[in-house]
């Protein structure tokens, strides 16, 4: 009896989906489900099973081994690039291509799919999509066609042979001996098997194992609908089919984010710290929605944004403590660390007591996340990249512990740093018939960003606070730019607003030290 059957390819190999004889005949019945006959077989009215070839239709079917869309790429194996994107999912390019077959990879799959189907202007659709239109059978034959494929599965073949020798030589990888939870790094996995020990929902499978179905079982003869029994049995399977896909999705995650990788994954963690490894525990759930690069990127950000606000509470407190420049700054972090690492003191005199106790010698202080925002050198960046403008600190600058002197705080969102109240305070001389503007919260939003001696200027020069700081921004850049000093000419210019104003302005600036007179 000559009933065609179909075989599926292995992995690579010359096809995805291959029948023995090139032109069959298919039983078109509907009790026949792919019942093929070859041809002299069918010619002898050869028949098994339901198949009655008296008075059951056919059809004649061939290998579409021609070019429609693309002059490299036949009709059988666009069927099957689509027969494989619907079974596997448009992303799993290995698996289309293993489903193809014909040494296709996994690259020249998907960039045949974006480029005939995606990018195509009748997408959906390709190009080509028309059954009218034959030029492309026309131009190249059936056998020349076929020969082209039969060489490149035969080069590609012969390559492969090569790599593989290539290769010989590398020890090669150690599999485990037996499919048993022992032989993986993750206790209960079966790595042969792509199984756990304990799945989940590992009962599911009680439920159903008892179940039986018999064909035409469970259908009322008169009604024809379904008996209640047979309603709950179908109920029953539903429920075990959903925990099932639950299963299934629950490994595809585990398989895709690495997660079996037990000892790389515990190095990774080793690296960061308990506050960074709390965060990411926080952030895993989210690994179920996305890839395993978009998770990547996504926990890059979180741990960026955690330094951001360590590195601004770290400024914030600076600015509590009265401090403007960066050298401050470290000598306050130091001095504040060496005072948690001092035992307190002991006995009844605690003041000479702790002073006779040895102070212990500091272990060395680990870089913190935010000492990546706040190094000497975050002038020098901030003005490469955003053009921020930071004092940089003096030679003789001192802790803000053990000096009385000014310093530079309220920083503000531009960048800049305005005056505390000091020794010496400067004193706006008001303009001529111009009557000071009453600014309060009302009126002006944005007054708490500036200090009284600001708030006192736009007081005088009827300034609103908002207009102000963009003058003080541009003011500062070019000023950076000019090595810290300005010319009174250039300062009016840059202010564009009254001359006898823009004066004021430059003198509280020069006044205050944030520039010098060129």
């Amino acid at each position: 009896m000559g009933v065609i059957k179909k075989k599926t390819a292995t992995r690579g190999t010359e096809g995805g989906v291959k029948y023995v004889c090139d032109v069959r005949i298919r039983c078109a019945h509907h009790i026949c489900n792919e019942y093929d006959l070859c041809v002299p077989c069918f010619s002898n009215g050869e028949t098994s099973h339901n198949h009655d070839p008296k008075s059951h239709p056919y059809s004649v079917i061939e290998q579409h081994s021609i070019p429609i869309f693309t002059k490299d790429w036949g009709a059988d194996e666009e069927l099957l690039l689509l027969e494989g994107a619907e079974s596997y999912g448009l992303g799993s390019w290995a698996d289309i291509a293993d489903h193809i077959g014909g040494y296709r990879t996994k690259d020249e799959v998907r960039d045949h799919y974006y480029k005939t189907y995606v990018e195509s202007s009748k997408f959906p659709l390709p190009e080509r999509a028309s059954p009218s239109d034959r030029a492309l059978i026309e131009e190249i034959p059936r056998e020349k066609f076929q020969a082209r494929k039969k060489r490149r599965i035969e080069e590609r073949k012969e390559a492969e042979k090569d790599a593989g020798k290539n290769l010989a030589s590398a020890p090669p990888k150690q599999k485990p001996t037996a499919s048993v939870p022992a032989c993986h790094e993750v206790a209960g996995y079966m790595p042969g098997r792509l199984e756990f020990e304990t799945e989940f929902v590992n009962e599911a499978e009680e439920a159903v194992q008892h179940m039986q179905f018999e064909p035409g079982e469970g259908i009322n003869p008169r009604t024809g609908e379904l008996e209640p029994e047979m309603e709950l049995k179908m109920t029953v399977m539903d429920i075990y089919n959903t925990r099932l896909t639950t299963r299934a999705e629950r490994k595809r995650v585990i398989f895709e984010h690495h997660l079996l990788e037990y000892r790389d994954n515990t190095k990774e963690d080793k690296k960061k710290t308990k506050e960074q490894r709390e965060l990411l525990s926080k952030a895993k759930p989210f690994a179920r929605m996305m890839n395993h690069s978009d998770f990547k990127e996504y926990c890059k950000g979180l741990e960026r944004e955690y330094d951001l606000r360590q590195a601004i509470g770290q400024l914030q407190d600076w600015r509590q403590m009265r401090i403007g420049d960066l050298k401050a700054g470290t000598e306050y972090e130091q001095e504040k660390f060496q005072r948690a690492q001092r035992p307190p003191p002991t006995g009844a005199f605690d003041r000479l007591a702790s002073n006779r106790i040895g102070k212990p010698t500091p272990p060395v202080e680990t870089a913190s996340a935010a000492s990546v925002f706040t190094a000497p050198d975050l002038p020098i960046r901030l003005q490469q990249q955003n053009g921020i403008y930071t004092p940089h600190a003096s030679p003789n600058a001192r802790s803000p512990l053990a000096t009385n002197d000014k310093v530079l705080t309220n920083v503000h969102a531009n960048g800049t740093l305005t005056p505390q109240s000091g020794k010496s305070r400067y004193v706006v001389q008001p303009l001529s018939n111009v009557p000071p503007l009453k600014l309060n919260n009302e009126n002006a939003t944005d007054l708490h960003l500036l200090t009284k001696e600001e708030q006192e200027l736009c007081c005088v020069l009827r300034l609103y606070p908002k207009p102000y700081l963009v003058v003080k921004e541009h003011l500062m850049k070019e000023a950076m730019k000019q090595g810290g000093n300005l010319k009174r000419k250039t300062a009016r210019e840059i202010c564009k607003i009254d001359v006898n104003k823009g004066g004021r302005i430059f003198d509280f600036f020069v006044n205050s030290g944030w520039i010098g007179k060129a």
